[in-house]
């Protein structure tokens, strides 16, 4: 009962507040005027009817009438009373049921319940906070970030400047804080000195006001920030940033490893120290028709096939898995066991017809960049005459239209990479052009996480997420774990080995069957094993490298307790 009064004086507390009580008195004192007078007149023009009344009776007559209920029972005879009920009728109207509501609500109501939503947001973090990580900007990378930040129990706080989009985010349950991001205060109430890592993914300019401001405050704190011009990188290093992520060109990198144009061999999509993950297009090669057991791989060259992707699905390794035509297999070994992998089959050509790109903005260009340094040929189709370089590798036109598809090479190509920005527009994209061309691959950039499911069921084969590369990129700063994404879904993550896990080995826990992760390596102090034996057991320190789908890496963190 005593928060309640202090509450009511909140807003008698702050000077727009004061302001606008005063107005609201103010108000008030001129409905009482003209009360005041409606009585006397009451009175004069009663006497002048013959008719007294008390004073009381006065008050009571000018309230019903303002107030428009009107209960009939003290009227006027002559027209001169009946005007001047008239007039009191329609000026209650207009203050008691319009401009009064409008003025308590405008005045008192809404800067009092402003005030009630500005205690709710926090200005400040508790003293006590540490190693928390400081988002600024809401984007689809940060919600991302959000969610793997709660996955592996990190705290973390999104500053805002608005009022309004931080009780939007509270509303989501989003962990927020009020502050302009440009007060070197806002980051004292952040606790700077003991947060473990500050991320910017706002605009260029922004990150570089931010990543000033928080590095003259703290020399040690990790900033990281996304860039969305090159010309921006130089700048944003100079302001303070520990690294910067260029999302479109790492994007580009990551469509372009993806792509299984030009031969049959093994192409690395993941490095952890000497363990190497790669992927490779099993068509046209002997290893078409037969199971994983038949093709006797790891037999042969101790190479572990980790799981295959079947148009977009990734399915985990089983020894009667069979390998198809549009089959893409999942390999773990060292640089010498997947050289030998290559020798085998470098001789089997997939396809030296140029690769198709859709697109030609920054992530656009990145992919051919890589794809040229792969010596891999590529046609981009560009609608924008802009965006085209004269240099042979550009088809000005839409990639809705038919014509254009076909003079980029749409029926010979061996992948098709969908890298506009546009997440509707890709799903239309990649239905056009499976069915133009059932059998090709094709990979696709999705913006938002939530896209990345309509796509494959649009025939998308492989889906990279901008949100989910970003938010890794930023998670790895971290230092508290290693994660990269393969694809869309599908993770590689290197963390310390749990106590769960000591002295037991992968077939005692039947780890695969209960949790679909599949250990890659062991990392201890006699040095790192690369698909160790399922009879292993697991030492009491080091680390182990996990690869799996975004759902079973959700299972192996709740079973096998990360934290020691």
């Amino acid at each position: 009962m005593k928060i309640f009064p202090s509450l009511l004086l909140v807003p008698f507390c702050q000077r727009v507040g004061t302001r606008n009580v005063i107005t609201l008195l103010r108000f008030l004192g001129i409905l009482l005027l003209l009360i005041v007078l409606y009585c006397v007149l009451f009175h004069l023009l009663m006497a002048g009817e013959g008719q007294t009344h008390s004073w009381i009776t006065g008050l009571y007559w000018t309230l019903t009438v303002m107030s428009t209920l009107g209960f009939g029972d003290i009227t006027f005879h002559s027209d001169l009373g009946r005007i001047f009920s008239i007039i009191v009728l329609l000026s209650g109207m207009l203050f008691m049921l319009t401009l009064l509501p409008f003025t308590v609500i405008q005045f008192f109501y809404a800067p009092w319940m402003a005030t009630q939503l500005d205690l709710r947001i926090p200005r400040s973090l508790p003293e006590e906070s540490q190693g928390h990580v400081i988002l600024i900007h809401d984007d689809e990378v940060t919600r991302t970030l959000i969610r793997k930040l709660r996955q592996f129990h990190y705290d973390y706080v999104m500053l805002t400047p608005s009022m309004q989009t931080a009780q939007s985010l509270k509303d989501e349950g989003i962990h927020t804080m009020v502050g302009e991001l440009d007060d070197p205060q806002t980051y004292r109430n952040c606790r700077i000195e003991q947060a473990g890592l500050i991320a910017v993914t706002a605009s260029d300019v922004v990150n570089t006001s931010v990543a000033s401001t928080v590095r003259g405050l703290c020399e040690d704190i990790p900033i990281l920030a996304t860039v969305q011009h090159r010309d921006s990188v130089d700048i944003l290093e100079l302001s303070g940033c520990n690294r910067v992520l260029h999302l479109g060109e790492m994007m580009g990198a990551a469509l372009a490893r993806r792509c299984v144009a030009g031969d049959a061999m093994a192409h690395v999509v993941a490095t952890f120290n000497e363990l190497q993950v790669a992927e490779a297009v099993t068509a046209n090669t002997p290893l078409v028709g037969k199971t994983l057991r038949e093709s006797r791989l790891r037999e042969l060259l101790s190479i572990n096939v980790v799981g295959l992707w079947e148009r977009g699905v990734f399915q985990a390794a089983r020894p009667d898995a069979v390998i198809h035509q549009s089959t893409v297999l999942v390999l773990a070994g060292s640089e010498q066991q997947l050289h030998e992998y290559d020798e085998l089959f470098c001789i089997y050509t997939h396809s030296s017809a140029p690769v198709l790109i859709i697109g030609g903005g920054r992530v656009g260009r990145a992919t051919g960049k890589s794809l040229a340094e792969r010596g891999i040929d590529y046609r981009i189709v560009e609608k924008l005459p802009e965006r085209i370089l004269d240099d042979g590798h550009y088809v000005e036109g839409s990639a809705a239209d038919f014509e254009t598809l076909k003079r980029a090479g749409i029926m010979d190509c061996p992948t098709v990479i969908i890298t506009t920005h546009e997440d509707d527009l890709n799903v239309y994209l990649a239905i056009y052009c499976r069915k133009l061309r059932p059998d090709v691959q094709i990979i696709a950039r999705a913006t938002a996480e939530r896209i990345v499911g309509a796509l494959h069921r649009s025939g998308a084969d492989l889906v990279m997420s901008y949100a989910s590369m970003g938010a890794n990129a930023i998670f790895n700063l971290l230092k508290r774990s290693d994660v990269q994404m393969i694809a869309e879904g599908l993770d590689i993550f290197k963390l310390e080995i749990p106590r769960t896990l000591i002295g037991k080995t992968m077939a005692e826990l039947g780890m695969r069957e209960a949790t679909g992760c599949t250990v890659l390596a062991v990392s201890s102090a006699d040095g790192m094993q690369i698909n160790p034996s399922p009879t292993l057991p697991f030492p009491a320190e080091g680390e182990i490298v996990v690869i799996g789908s975004a759902e079973a890496e959700e299972v192996f963190l709740a079973k096998y307790s990360t934290r020691r």
